[in-house]
């Protein structure tokens, strides 16, 4: 049904659009799972996507965790990749200018820190640089000056962290939440009141596997983020409760692998979604899904996706 119009024949309209940042349609690449996008150059026409998430920018280069550090589950993934990365200075020097050469894509960069100076750093640096539509701040790495605290776990360090940054940053600030919280929603309004400009949720949620034979942790970490189908409802609701709680634009992820999933959340609430772990196992998850919403939109009757935002019925 690819290429069908919708009714009065016209293609149905994808496009979705936060922080004045117009997507053609709302299916984002999430961080983590594409690389810098230039890893997906010749498997996945990346103009078509609505945008992708660049891997987690640290500020020095990061050799990550030690193997093992992946392990798939009946129904998702672990990993503990550890944020391994070439640090910003080096994403702006070597991988952004390859990036500017390819036309028609909205690229965000996912910041990370143990502490606050690290996050100011990392924004100074990618400041300076064109090519960036926005930011996506992961507060959920380990703030060494605050004992080993979880900047997205604690509400005092999390409203410190993004007012911080939202001071420095010249591109609009997305901030990425943890699962791993008591309320979703004092997190989602304690970003939106620090001056987040939309948030993204949900992150993995802390998980081990073990092996009965060795006896012995599948991970050398010993925990994992969990990732994929498994926790596809834990994130939609999240998403819904984090939705219903700020005004700011929500973006949902968590377990999307099908054009039916992006539905679902944007239902809830979300204006679009990021799509991770399905890139594993299909490196064309992302365009396929795109395909398939326009197909969904065809068969539904939808003109307008962005239409679709918040509109589940409860009753």
């Amino acid at each position: 049904m690819t290429g069908s119009a919708a009714p009065g024949g016209r293609q149905p309209d994808l496009r979705v659009s936060f922080c004045g940042i117009e997507l053609k349609n709302p299916v984002i690449a999430a961080s983590g799972t594409f690389g810098y996008g230039l890893e997906f150059e010749d498997v996945v026409h990346l103009d078509k996507l609505g945008g992708f998430v660049v891997k987690g920018l640290s500020r020095e280069p990061m050799a990550g965790n030690p193997p093992p550090r992946l392990f798939e589950t009946s129904a998702g993934m672990l990993n503990a990749i550890g944020l391994q990365n070439v640090g910003a200075q080096a994403f702006v020097a070597e991988k952004l200018p390859r990036l500017r050469r390819i036309k028609n894509i909205v690229i965000f960069a996912n910041v990370f820190g143990s502490t606050r100076e690290d996050y100011e750093q990392v924004i100074r640096i990618l400041n300076e640089a064109d090519g960036i539509a926005a930011y996506e701040l992961n507060v959920s790495c380990p703030n060494t000056a605050h004992g080993g605290i979880q900047f997205g776990s604690d509400p005092r360090s999390l409203d410190e962290v993004v007012g911080t940054v939202k001071r420095l940053a010249r591109r609009p600030l997305m901030v990425k939440l943890s699962p791993n919280v008591t309320s979703i929603a004092q997190m989602a309004r304690v970003a939106e009141n620090a001056g987040a400009d939309a948030i993204s949720l949900i992150n993995t949620l802390v998980a081990m596997a073990i092996d009965t034979e060795t006896r012995k942790p599948r991970i050398a970490n010993l925990t994992a983020g969990l990732s994929g189908p498994a926790i596809k409802p834990i994130a939609l609701r999240m998403v819904y409760e984090a939705a219903q709680a700020v005004k700011i634009p929500v973006i949902g992820l968590g377990g999307i692998s099908t054009a039916t999933d992006v539905v679902e959340f944007m239902l809830a609430g979300a204006t679009a979604v990021e799509v991770g772990t399905a890139s594993y196992w299909d490196p064309r998850a992302t365009e396929k899904i795109v395909d398939g919403l326009t197909e969904w939109s065809v068969e539904h009757r939808i003109e307008r996706l962005r239409d679709l935002t918040g509109g589940m019925v409860a009753e």
